[in-house]
């Protein structure tokens, strides 16, 4: 039997401020990988953040690379009336669609209720297994409803 052939799509941004506004702590990002790999092999897994140079997220991206992520970066935009851009929604959901031909199983880690009409899409069109590790209450219930799994990201998760 071959193994479940995985692909990942994490949402940097939306699990950062997630996982720091509920548990005043970080994702820890090895201990998902590693729980992770014991469901099948992942094939492709995209981290998905904002760059803003600094020292720090410098060596969060190095720390993902290492890991097995392919970091991939748009710019920070600080508008002059103060609010922010910086999603990759768009981005995401390209590269999910791509990947839904040759994987079994989308892994999105995001609780960004944008992403249900993702899931559906990816079910029908490819037939795959859709998952969602998200933070339980801020985790969007139609990007739940949608998903074959919700794995809430909890203590287990967390450094």
């Amino acid at each position: 039997m071959k193994p479940n052939r995985i692909a990942v799509f994490a949402d940097v941004q939306n699990v950062y401020y997630t996982t720091r506004d509920t548990y005043r702590r970080s994702f820890d990002y090895h201990k998902f990988w590693n729980e992770l790999s014991t469901e099948g092999e992942i094939v492709s897994a995209n981290a998905y953040a904002t760059y803003r140079g600094d020292d720090g997220q410098h060596r969060f991206q190095t720390a993902l690379r290492s890991i097995g992520f392919t970091v991939k970066l748009k710019p920070y935009i600080k508008r002059s009336d103060g609010s922010s851009k910086g999603d990759w929604d768009v981005g995401i959901t390209i590269d999910a669609l791509d990947a839904g031909e040759a994987v079994d199983t989308v892994v999105l880690l995001s609780g960004d209720g944008d992403f249900d009409l993702l899931l559906l899409k990816l079910k029908k069109r490819h037939g795959i297994n859709t998952w969602v590790y998200g933070v339980p209450g801020l985790t969007s219930q139609s990007l739940i409803n949608a998903a074959d799994r919700f794995v809430p990201i909890d203590e287990r998760f967390l450094l």
